[in-house]
């Protein structure tokens, strides 16, 4: 027999102990009601769980995000001990309603024992409501439901509810409706308590992860709780922000050690599901077995110190499977759910932008295959023209990538038989106007409707080529990257970080440039109340290089005792949040928190404590690696023998002068044409390089020995999908000019980014010359350095 799912075996409870119970007085028995949560089906078919919008709506629930095709329909059963006649309620949403667009795409149906309801839900109102499906006749025992997609499109069904009181209507305000669903699922008044752990760490993004693995090697017990069902929350396939900011540099060299053991190293944003290591990121928490890891639960209530003391004593979570919560207790907490979630509850000081912050991603991807694919029309979508409205994707190709985590094999992509990739990259993003959490599910959903109209509007202007293409993955999970920003004692802001103020506490590297988004004008012109494109305006100040080092006295709050904070939601201002908010530098915060909780601890202190009374601890453990570890609170640290090797640490900047031979950069070639300046694709020789697509531009880089003989000649760069794939260069030597084509798509041959050309005789004195052309490069050429050296 097919076990039954937890929280299916509570309903029946709740339903039995009351009206359907034995022990209930005919005389005086209640309505029977039979509340069964979406997202606790035994078989959810192609539907997936969305637990992004909890707190604004009140539940998890499942959608049915099939790109464009009708997924598997979802099953269940539940039980029921008297036979009658019930009304039956679906809570859902029209999520295009808030728009008045019109043809409903999330339309679903349900079943009751294999017949239809006889009506299309999700297609009324404008925000999460009950919609009625009528009544229907219940057998005493087992009962069968399913949910049928209809559009492919984004359907959602939160609960099911059936009820022998055919007048009844459930109740719609969210706090009434969460009294209600917590009874009709006879939930204890108190959440059982789990043991108290030394640390609690709520969100599991890289932040999150890193103060867990931090924690838990400091001899700590680690409790780390996250709402999804895999780790690396911006950073994991779901959403695939690849992992910048740079590590192991600065002050603290050893910080990030822990963060390159998990951290991907995908070829694209987006890329493919492989690259992002959801197993590998697992795999390396779950390796530490004091660390209890909470999959799937959000944590939506905290329990609070009875008197004056301002602490958190427990993170109440609801299990996004079952239904079910918990009271994680704890001594300490860690705050790294990116929107300070945790903070919030516990009444921790916070400020954020409800105008005017960084906006929410959606990306996706389309491919082409080997057939006609169909698409549906779209008039609920925005109705899009490319290249007017929004850019024309980029094609990209899977590179190839040497390691991922510490020195793990790279992802077999040799499955991937189609050759052609779109990308809807990060600047898909909007909400810069819209309140951060209660109003997210609204801009992802805006999101959606751009998306899916971009693809429309291309296959209609261009029907001919794109006729094979069809998605291959779109992130419904959003992007966030502003939202409550939690207050420390130190609010970090972009002056200090300009003007490289140094505070005692300085320890985290932060490389990132000062990156700002706003909406990006060129395509504002027919949605400009609600733009969907962005740009990024990048400021100076930030040493790319060393880092600037955020103060440890932001990672804690100022008047809730024992909240840590790691990640976005940081003691920093809306500016200074554009160099911190990537994953690896949020990740090396979390390992100095991991190390600050330890001090806590060991010492009975307060975050705040470290900083005044063991902050010389705090600096010595900052110059550890990351691998070492106590068995105990009491214990030593030490190296074990099973230590992850990491990758070969690689500057972002090449010094020249450290290189063999003769160095020239491209900031001494001689250009022709119009060339930017970049020093995004790393490393990269001194400053940055050059690059360029005009017609007829070129750069020539002219040299002369010292002395007559053979030297060999090797060119930099660094690979992009946008770079030449034939890009002519050329030689002059002492025996004439050798020209050459050279594929800059893809990585170069040799360590650092170079490529050999091969060896050439040249003669003491006499001018030589490396010079690249645009003509036939089809794509941008690439100028970093050319170096000549004596050939061996």
């Amino acid at each position: 027999m097919k076990k039954k799912h937890p929280i299916l075996t509570l309903c029946l409870a709740a339903a039995t102990a009351g009206a359907f119970g034995a022990a209930a007085p005919l005389a005086h028995a209640a309505p029977a009601n039979l509340f069964v949560e979406a997202e606790s089906f035994q078989d959810q078919g192609g539907w997936v769980l969305d637990t992004q919008f909890i707190d604004a709506m009140g539940s998890p629930y499942l959608m049915a995000h099939g790109l464009g095709k009708p997924v598997k329909d979802a099953f269940t059963t539940v039980k029921n001990a008297t036979a009658g006649k019930y009304r039956v309620w679906i809570r859902t949403k029209n999520w295009v309603g808030p728009w008045d667009a019109p043809g409903a795409p999330g339309r679903f149906q349900v079943s009751v024992n294999g017949k239809s309801l006889g009506k299309d839900f999700g297609t009324q109102g404008k925000d999460w409501l009950w919609e009625d499906g009528g009544e229907v006749e219940l057998p005493a025992g087992e009962t069968k439901l399913s949910i049928q997609d209809q559009t492919g499109f984004n359907g959602r069904v939160d609960a099911i509810l059936f009820t022998s009181d055919l007048k009844f209507t459930p109740p719609s305000e969210k706090k009434a409706l969460a009294s209600f669903r917590h009874k009709s699922l006879g939930l204890p008044d108190e959440a059982p308590a789990t043991k108290e752990y030394d640390l609690v760490v709520v969100g599991g993004g890289y932040a999150g992860m890193g103060a867990a693995i931090s924690g838990a090697r400091q001899g700590l017990s680690v409790a780390l709780v996250q709402n999804r069902p895999v780790l690396g929350g911006n950073g994991s396939s779901e959403v695939q922000v690849w992992a910048q900011g740079g590590t192991r540099r600065g002050l603290y060299p050893h910080l990030g050690e822990i963060v390159e053991e998990f951290t991907d190293r995908a070829s694209n944003s987006p890329g493919f599901v492989e690259e992002y290591g959801d197993k590998l990121k697992e795999q390396v928490v779950r390796d530490e077995k004091s660390i209890d890891l909470y999959l799937n639960n959000h944590v939506w209530k905290v329990e609070m110190a009875k008197g004056k003391d301002k602490k958190i004593v427990g993170a109440i979570a609801l299990n996004t499977k079952t239904g079910e919560e918990k009271n994680i207790r704890g001594k300490f907490f860690v705050d790294s759910t990116g929107h300070g979630n945790l903070g919030a509850l516990a009444n921790a000081a916070y400020t954020m932008l409800e105008k005017g912050h960084l906006g929410m991603s959606n990306m996706w991807v389309v491919s082409k295959t080997d057939k006609a694919q169909d698409w549906p029309e779209t008039p609920w979508a925005l109705d899009l023209e490319p290249d007017k409205d929004f850019p024309t994707p980029k094609v990209f190709k899977p590179l190839k990538n040497n390691v991922i985590g510490a020195n793990k094999p790279a992802p077999d992509l040799s499955h991937f038989k189609v050759s052609d990739f779109l990308h809807g990259e990060w600047f898909w993003e909007s909400g810069f106007d819209k309140h951060p959490i209660e109003e997210l599910e609204i801009v992802r959903d805006w999101n959606l409707r751009a998306l899916f109209g971009a693809f429309s509007g291309l296959r209609k202007k261009d029907p001919a080529k794109y006729a094979d293409y069809a998605f291959q993955w779109v992130a419904y999970v959003g992007g966030t990257r502003e939202s409550r920003l939690l207050t420390g004692d130190v609010v970090l802001n972009e002056d200090d970080i300009v003007s490289g103020k140094q505070f005692p506490d300085g320890c985290v590297p932060t490389t990132w440039d000062i990156d700002l988004h706003y909406p990006k004008e060129q395509y504002m012109t027919k949605y400009k109340d609600n733009p969907f494109i962005s740009r990024a305006a990048f400021g100076k100040g930030v040493d790319r290089k060393n880092g600037y080092p955020i103060p440890y006295r932001s990672f804690y709050s100022k008047n809730i005792d024992n909240l840590f904070m790691a990640g976005r939601c940081i003691s920093v201002d809306h500016s200074a949040l554009g160099t911190i908010r990537v994953m690896r530098t949020c990740g090396m915060m979390g390992e100095v928190v991991g190390k600050a909780a330890y001090l806590t601890v060991r010492h009975e202190t307060t975050p705040r404590g470290v900083y005044e009374q063991y902050l010389d601890n705090l600096k010595d453990l900052m110059t550890k690696p990351g691998a070492m570890r106590r068995d105990s609170i009491e214990g030593q640290l030490y190296m074990p023998a099973n230590a992850a090797k990491l990758p070969e640490l690689v500057e972002d900047s090449i010094n020249p002068a450290k290189l063999e031979g003769l160095v020239i950069d491209d900031e001494d070639a001689e250009l022709t044409g119009s060339w930017t300046k970049g020093e995004g694709l790393k490393p990269h020789v001194n400053k940055g390089y050059s690059y360029t697509g005009a017609a007829g531009a070129s750069a020539r880089f002219p040299f002369s020995v010292k002395e007559t003989g053979t030297y060999e000649v090797r060119i930099a760069w660094q690979p992009h999908q946008n770079r030449g794939t034939t890009v002519p260069v050329s030689v002059l030597s002492a025996d004439g000019q050798k020209d050459f084509t050279v594929d800059q798509s893809k990585p170069a041959d040799l360590k650092l980014g170079f490529h050999s050309l091969g060896k050439f005789k040249f003669e003491a004195g006499a001018e030589a010359a490396v010079t690249f052309r645009t003509e036939g490069a089809k794509g941008n050429v690439h100028l970093d350095a050319v170096q000549v050296l004596p050939a061996k």
